[in-house]
């Protein structure tokens, strides 16, 4: 895996380059791609940049850029979707002025996320315990059901997950709640640096890890998108659950088979599919110019959950995880870092910097 590494190493420090701009005071801002298609600072973007590639920036621009997006948070808790290089907070996905609905259901944990994953990598923990109360705030703002999982009642327009961002999925959801569970491990370990009672954050993530069952696939050995609207095979979801060990047991070992079994109707190159091959959701939010079938969220293959698969299958079958790997890099090489493809020739967005920053920590990880 080293020569791997030394490429997606030197193709982050590139695209960490390409995706940078200034905001209006100063601040460099992480943009998600090098070509100014998402012109400003997304908050799950740039927190999958520090988590995976955190070494390779400077980190009082990483405290700078997390303190531009804090600034943004609402009274009610709210954190920014992004924030635009003139200081204008965004809450929803879609254009300004054309929300796809209320905010996505992920942004608050992804903010987590970025002031631990700073203080980690840099020891700053006091920036941690001046935030631990915005964080508090994210965490409550977050709509969760009577099962402890993050959920978007029925009829509701809101985007999940926020790369589903297009997608209408109801009732309790798999990977918001999966973040959920995530964010509460990390606060309950930056309540212990500051001297916080972290009781309530190791009562909500025993919750998610009860309620997964309402989203369990007994027949297939898989857990489902969400309990009501898009009740179908997540795959990212599957594999992200294996790899921040919210899965375990039974459950463990059956989604890993189902991801070695099933590998060929999702992998591409090996980027990787939201759903099965040949499969769809059953409800969007975006309009048909936005998204149709085989394109973007709706049938497109993803390297940015491609590390999460391959450290799945490397618990089950290591060859299938280096061949994932070499397919992976192969086409980085070949064609080019893109958001997302397709086997038809289909491209979106191409320097798109978590494509690459996401699989480096998976290596790093393993």
């Amino acid at each position: 895996m080293d020569d791997n590494m030394k490429y997606l190493t030197e193709a982050c420090r590139d695209m960490l380059q390409r995706c940078r701009i200034t905001a209006h005071d100063g601040t460099a801002l992480f943009t998600p791609d090098g070509v100014a298609n998402y012109h400003a600072l997304w908050t799950r973007d740039f927190s999958y940049m520090v988590e995976n590639a955190g070494d390779l920036i400077d980190p009082a621009e990483i405290r700078a850029a997390i303190a531009y997006s804090l600034n943004g948070q609402r009274a009610d808790g709210c954190i920014p979707d992004r924030m635009q290089a003139d200081g204008l907070a965004v809450y929803s996905a879609g254009p300004v002025g054309k929300p796809l609905g209320e905010p996505p259901t992920d942004n608050s944990q992804f903010m987590v996320y970025l002031v631990y994953d700073y203080a980690k990598l840099t020891g700053d923990k006091d920036f941690a315990c001046e935030n631990l109360d915005a964080l508090r705030r994210a965490l409550d703002y977050t709509r969760r059901d009577s099962n402890g999982l993050v959920d978007i009642p029925p009829g509701h327009k809101q985007s999940p997950y926020g790369f589903t961002d297009t997608i209408g999925k109801t009732g309790g959801l798999l990977f918001s709640s999966l973040l959920y569970w995530n964010a509460c491990q990390k606060m309950i370990e930056m309540c212990g640096w500051c001297g916080a009672d972290s009781a309530v954050y190791q009562e909500r993530a025993a919750q998610v890890e009860r309620g997964l069952d309402v989203l369990w696939d007994d027949e297939n050995g898989v857990f489902l998108a969400a309990t009501i609207d898009c009740r179908q095979i997540d795959i990212w979801g599957n594999a992200f659950a294996i790899y921040i060990g919210a899965v375990q047991g039974e459950k463990r070992e059956r989604v890993l088979k189902f991801l070695r079994n099933r590998y060929d109707d999702y992998v591409l190159r090996g980027q990787i599919r939201h759903l099965l091959r040949g499969e769809y959701w059953e409800r969007v939010l975006a309009p048909p110019e936005v998204i149709t079938q085989e394109t973007y969220q709706n049938g497109a293959y993803w390297a940015t959950p491609s590390g999460w698969v391959i450290a799945a299958l490397t618990e089950i079958d290591e060859p299938l995880a280096q061949k994932t790997l070499t397919d992976l890099v192969a086409d980085f090489q070949t064609n080019g870092i893109w958001e997302c493809v397709n086997d038809d020739g289909y491209q979106k967005v191409e320097h798109y910097v978590v494509s690459i920053t996401n699989p480096r920590g998976a290596l790093r990880h393993l």
